[in-house]
């Protein structure tokens, strides 16, 4: 499977989905999870996805959720839990999230979010942190909307195999 678009029934914008199920992600939702990835912009395989799914659903500090409406995976996030050099307790880490095209402006993303949050006060976290391009003003808007603040830069470096 490639990065081609979810088909999708219409839908008016800003419509509220009723009978959306947020879960645990599963193996069998790789095809959609990658095809999410995709609309993040980063060209994912099912295969690929499957064996990313492997690695991280081995680890608990990890937990994928994903959000459900008529058997059809509209969003996920994931999170990761670990120790901090900074603070004395564990901090929480949104690694990913996203909400397919042509279901944004519709809650999916808040009730990810609002998942993932329940999830880290059962764990007793605090802290929450998350990274998100300079580009995704949308994003950054809606980050702020939910209380999060902007407090730091990211930088990054790809390294070759011969570093």
């Amino acid at each position: 499977m490639n990065c081609a678009a979810f088909a999708a029934r219409a839908i008016l914008p800003n419509e509220r989905l009723s009978e959306l199920t947020i879960r645990a992600a599963e193996m069998n939702d790789a095809a959609a999870l990658a095809q999410l990835m995709c609309e993040l912009g980063y060209e994912t395989t099912k295969s690929e996805m499957q064996i990313r799914m492997d690695r991280i659903a081995t680890d608990e500090r990890y937990r994928t959720f994903v959000a459900v409406r008529d058997g059809k995976v509209w969003g996920m996030i994931g999170t990761v839990t670990s120790p901090s050099y900074e603070h004395n307790d564990l901090g929480g880490r949104i690694l990913a999230l996203v909400t397919s095209k042509t279901m944004r402006r519709r809650g999916i993303g808040r009730a990810l979010i609002a998942a993932a949050e329940k999830d880290f006060v059962q764990k007793g976290i605090r802290r929450i942190a998350l990274d998100t391009k300079l580009t995704r003003e949308d994003a950054h808007r809606f980050y702020e909307s939910l209380g999060y603040e902007r407090n730091g830069w990211r930088f990054v470096k790809k390294l070759s195999a011969n570093d």
